[in-house]
């Protein structure tokens, strides 16, 4: 009897930076790499096609989604190498005023797209280390959550710094997500204090996979990304990491390929039973 392997997910980290020509040259090459793997689905980081935190800079390359090359490079890029991939995320114009969306985009086998997520969380915060970020001032969030069907499984689609409102997971688990894709570019110390520990608990309180595509290492606007694109098991396990920023690549990426039993999920949850169990949802304070 022929043995039956689970569908393997690609997680590709990248130094993404204001170039998308380049940017795209090399997601093509990592593509062909997956797809060769074997790979069901990849999966980009945050900012994929442009990373630059110079907004004047970056804003020739802003355009609403129907006006994105971009976006439509990536649909092909999928059709060309047969993947599904998952676009990281790509800064898109708001649909209504003046302000950009962090956007995440499911691209099937055949360059359509499937699904559609707007980040909901921003990233402001002041950092001990001296560093500010203050993402509301050029984005606004989204307000509705995503969950589609992909060859991994039932996926629930998140951005960065929504991992650390759990609430949010809860709640695309609730509506089906087996697997969560969460792309991202965690800065250094954020990424060294908190990274491996959010993911593997979001996917443990859930019992879920998490896949996160990550940024990694110092990019030509300034910045330094934490690295280590992961895929966590539903029990918490690290299936696949990426490995760290400072650790070079001469192709400009680094490939992680995690296999997604699905089997798992069944396992973790029926091994303790959150969602029977929760209580909480029922207390009035």
């Amino acid at each position: 009897m022929t043995e039956i392997h689970p569908p393997l997910a690609a997680l590709i980290q990248m130094s993404s930076h204001f170039d998308p020509s380049e940017n795209l040259r090399i997601i093509d090459t990592a593509l062909a790499e997956a797809a060769a793997a074997g790979a069901a689905m990849a999966f980009l980081p945050e900012m994929s096609l442009l990373l630059d935190r110079d907004r004047a800079r970056s804003a020739p390359y802003i355009t609403a989604e129907e006006a994105c090359e971009g976006l439509r490079s990536l649909q092909n890029l999928a059709a060309r190498h047969n993947i599904w991939l998952h676009s990281g995320s790509i800064s898109l114009l708001a649909d209504q005023g003046q302000k950009r969306v962090n956007r995440s985009h499911i691209i099937d086998s055949v360059g359509q797209i499937r699904a559609r997520y707007d980040k909901i969380h921003m990233f402001d915060v002041a950092l001990p280390t001296g560093e500010v970020w203050t993402e509301s001032a050029a984005y606004e969030g989204g307000a509705s959550l995503v969950v589609t069907e992909t060859p991994l499984g039932k996926m629930g689609l998140a951005i960065c710094y929504d991992l650390r409102f759990p609430e949010q997971f809860r709640a695309l688990v609730d509506a089906g997500a087996e697997l969560i894709a969460l792309p991202a570019a965690f800065t250094v110390p954020t990424g060294s204090a908190h990274w491996h520990i959010l993911l593997r608990a979001r996917a443990i309180e859930n019992g879920c996979f998490l896949l996160a595509a990550a940024q990694a290492g110092h990019h030509a606007d300034g910045r330094a990304t934490y690295g280590h694109s992961l895929a966590v098991g539903p029990w918490g396990e690290i299936i696949a990491d990426a490995g760290p920023a400072d650790e070079p690549s001469d192709q400009g990426y680094r490939l992680a390929l995690a296999p997604i039993d699905r089997q798992q999920i069944f396992q973790a949850r029926q091994a303790i039973p959150l969602a029977q169990s929760r209580k909480i949802r029922n207390i009035i304070l």
